[in-house]
């Protein structure tokens, strides 16, 4: 089975050699536990294999992404030079521009925005690409039933054009004994989560793989830190 990396080595650690190719995963986190961060890494070191890659931004403008990224990690310095090359693209406010507003043409607001994630992926050659995140998506279909059926189709028609994504989720609790995964997570290839726990007098940022479909993975939950170079996922031994 062929897999595709995250380049993290602690997390592609966790998930046997990465995520099958193909594969449409959930990350899933509270605020401030790094979800935008570790998709756009993810992007990043795929992007340095050579792969064509899209970001598309519907909860921050393009230029935000990029201006938290480098400061979050000044030692991945190169990412002005896969702009310029195209291996990464960052779409944003231009392409769900309205959507919030869409009303009675809910469902055909949301098919026009899966054509224009096709189109834009094809013209862009890409094989790898992130959705951060689908919170924005949720609130143009109040019907749950017609929103599940959506992302039904929205997941068919990445897998139809060969596509690896990782799209991002809000959850509603920081703290893992708190998570409640609503209906549609179950419909993705995989799901990540990540949360914050408590330990002591200070919270510990960890991550947790919670279902790889058609692949071996990690039960553990693993510690992780945001430091220059990448997001870190540690063993529980180095915690110690």
């Amino acid at each position: 089975m062929e897999k595709v990396k995250f380049g993290i080595k602690g997390l592609d650690a966790m998930l046997y050699g990465g995520i099958p190719l193909g594969s449409q995963v959930i990350l899933g986190g509270g605020p401030g536990t790094g979800k935008t961060l570790l998709s756009f890494e993810f992007l990043y070191n795929n992007a340095k294999l050579g792969n064509n890659c899209v970001f598309f931004a519907f909860d921050e403008e393009p230029e935000r992404v990029i201006t938290d990224f480098k400061l979050a990690f000044p030692k991945l310095s190169d990412i002005d030079q896969l702009l310029i090359e195209k291996k990464i693209s960052i779409v944003g406010d231009e392409t769900t521009a309205g959507i919030s507003a869409a009303g009675d043409q809910s469902d055909y607001q949301f098919g026009k925005l899966v054509s224009e994630i096709e189109y834009i992926t094809t013209s862009a050659k890409a094989n790898r690409i992130v959705i951060d995140s689908i919170s924005l998506l949720k609130i143009m279909i109040n019907n749950e039933l017609s929103y599940r059926k959506a992302m039904i189709a929205l997941l068919s028609n990445l897998r139809r054009l060969g596509l690896t994504s990782i799209m991002t989720a809000d959850l509603h609790s920081l703290e893992q004994s708190n998570l409640h995964f609503t209906p549609e997570y179950f419909i993705f290839d995989g799901i990540i989560t990540m949360y914050q726990k408590g330990l002591d007098s200070k919270r510990l940022l960890t991550m947790e793989v919670i279902k790889m479909r058609g692949s071996k993975h990690s039960f553990e939950a693993a510690p992780y830190e945001i430091i220059d170079d990448g997001i870190n996922v540690l063993s529980a031994q180095e915690i110690m």
